[in-house]
């Protein structure tokens, strides 16, 4: 779209030289044909640095962007972009063809696919699954029945995903009006499992907002696990049934996380912890070291912890 059509549509003023805008991204991450925003000082640094070709801001920061960049002053930056995040939404139909199948397939006739997917060689889907649009999947996977495959999706090779899983749903994403009305953010990135990845049944692996969200080769899901918007799960990683991840987490290799632990969103966990059953983590955690408890600490901490309760309680 042309930026002042966008302007015009989430009624800002435009008085600039026109220029096509054909998406939406992060201030690090724009590029120069894509629009993008600033509502909190924690991303400061990054506006001298962004290549966005324009950038929803307030008046008292404009000043901080490269020249080369378009301030769009508004005082509800986050709310504009969920407006325009609308325009770049992949257009959902009920239409579908046959996929691009490689050789020794076994496919349900019950499987629907939506257009443009590709599936690589020895691809196993059972009855009720579905395949959204430009998905593809890898060689040697397996799909048991009522899987759920959004558009754009990407999933490895010698991976097996268990009945009832979604992938690819919606972030929860929302921005709010000054009268407290929540308006959608149009989740316009994708999800991508990398090879030789478990997943359990009923699990749910969220688009990102702009971006990707990864589950990396090796990785192992339990059922009833919840990966939000933008995380990155990383390499050779177990997570117990119930486990939930807030958006923009991520995670280092081969991290375990027990039943019923969770994150906050936008923090890190490093390589090698472990996050005890029911854990915690609110803030970013050092790898090689297992913590328990909420907010979740060193474990040992955690136990010490929890025998002077046991004293003062008895």
């Amino acid at each position: 779209m042309k930026l002042s059509q966008i302007c015009q549509k989430i009624n800002l003023e435009f008085s600039f030289e026109d220029i096509e805008i054909d998406g939406l991204h992060t201030l690090s991450e724009a590029t120069s044909t894509q629009l993008s925003f600033f509502n909190s000082s924690k991303y400061i640094n990054q506006l001298s640095e962004t290549k966005a070709a324009a950038v929803l801001i307030e008046a008292k920061y404009a000043d901080l962007l490269p020249e080369n960049t378009i301030a769009l002053i508004t005082d509800e930056a986050y709310l504009k972009l969920a407006l325009a995040s609308k325009f770049f939404a992949h257009k959902i139909e009920t239409q579908g063809e046959e996929p691009t199948v490689g050789e020794g397939c076994d496919i349900d006739e019950r499987a629907s696919f939506g257009k443009g997917v590709v599936l690589g060689d020895n691809v196993t889907i059972m009855a009720g699954a579905y395949v959204g649009d430009n998905s593809t999947i890898g060689s040697n996977t397996l799909i048991y029945p009522n899987v759920t495959i959004y558009h754009h999706s990407k999933i490895g090779e010698r991976c097996t995903v268990h009945s009832g899983t979604v992938i690819g749903s919606d972030g929860y994403g929302f921005a709010h009006t000054k009268m407290g009305e929540h308006i959608k953010i149009y989740q316009n990135g994708n999800a991508v499992i990398e090879d030789d990845v478990e997943i359990g049944a009923n699990c749910v692996i969220d688009r990102a907002v702009f971006g990707t969200t990864y589950i990396r080769r090796g990785t192992k899901l339990d059922n009833l696990i919840q990966i939000a918007h933008n995380c990155d799960v990383g390499e050779h990683s177990l997570f117990a049934s119930q486990v939930g991840l807030a958006g923009s987490t991520t995670t280092g290799r081969n991290v375990v996380m027990g039943g019923q632990s969770a994150s906050a969103g936008h923090l890190h966990i490093g390589d090698f912890a472990t996050i005890a059953g029911k854990g915690g983590v609110t803030k970013s955690l050092e790898g090689g070291k297992t913590y328990a408890g909420f907010p979740a600490i060193n474990h040992k901490v955690w136990l010490r912890i929890q025998a002077k309760l046991k004293q003062i309680l008895n």
